[in-house]
């Protein structure tokens, strides 16, 4: 079957829930643009301040008896923003967690000093620890194969801001290769240093292209840079 590409337009701004941008909706997905600092799904202390939360909240247009609903297809850390897909189906759920490893996903992000090289691949074994921190192995029977593209877009005198393609995805991926070169993301209090000058999380999600579960028409969805960013980047350690 031929991809038809089709590039999603966001609806009007009346509409859109707490906390997010809607990027895409029909029947059977929904996209949204998620802001830094919302958690996906609820953690011990956090339970309706999350993208899950507000969404069916969303679709069931307040009605608490409505069997409308959305369905987890991934996840983004809760300091990361950018584009994160919902299911509103069962079977919209299923096609888009098994087709995932086929899909494109982009990234921005701003990380502390200069890259060695204007662009590359880090790849490594990615594993988890007892405290669910993820760490490289060279030991392929410890960790899964994962590997990271960067091209170097902007730098300053002390960071840099990135273009990432991720050819596979791991959990926290991006964060433990950057970590590992010696150029952590700015913000990442888990994977790299304190940073005085660091609101957030350096990175966003900036883009996916992905097949329609019931169309199959490829659609694209993307973010720009967040305006944050330029002063992150010219901020100094």
């Amino acid at each position: 079957m031929k991809h038809v590409k089709k590039e999603l337009k966001r609806p009007p701004k009346k509409h859109q829930p707490k906390g997010m941008t809607i990027l895409y909706e029909d029947k059977d997905i929904i996209v949204v643009d998620k802001t830094n600092g919302l958690l996906v799904v609820s953690n011990e202390t956090v339970k309706d301040n999350t993208a899950y939360f507000i969404l069916n909240d969303y679709v069931r247009k307040g009605n608490f008896k409505s069997r409308s609903r959305v369905f987890i297809v991934h996840r983004l850390d809760r300091e990361t923003s950018g584009v994160l897909v919902f299911a509103k189906t069962e079977p919209a759920k299923r096609y888009l967690q098994n087709e995932w490893e086929g899909f494109k996903k982009s990234y921005y992000a701003v990380v502390e000093g200069k890259m060695p090289e204007k662009e590359g691949v880090i790849t490594s074994y990615l594993a988890e620890n007892g405290i669910h921190k993820m760490y490289s192995t060279t030991n392929s029977k410890k960790g899964k194969l994962s590997k990271t593209s960067y091209t170097v877009i902007k730098e300053s005198e002390k960071r840099s801001l990135l273009k990432i393609d991720l050819l596979t995805g791991r959990k926290h991926q991006i964060r433990v290769h950057l970590s590992d070169i010696g150029c952590p993301i700015v913000g990442d209090k888990k994977y790299g240093p304190k940073a005085k000058n660091a609101p957030r999380l350096a990175l966003h999600a900036a883009s996916m292209s992905i097949l329609h579960p019931y169309s199959k028409n490829e659609l694209v969805c993307s973010t720009p840079i967040p305006a944050q960013f330029e002063s992150i980047l010219k901020a100094a350690r």
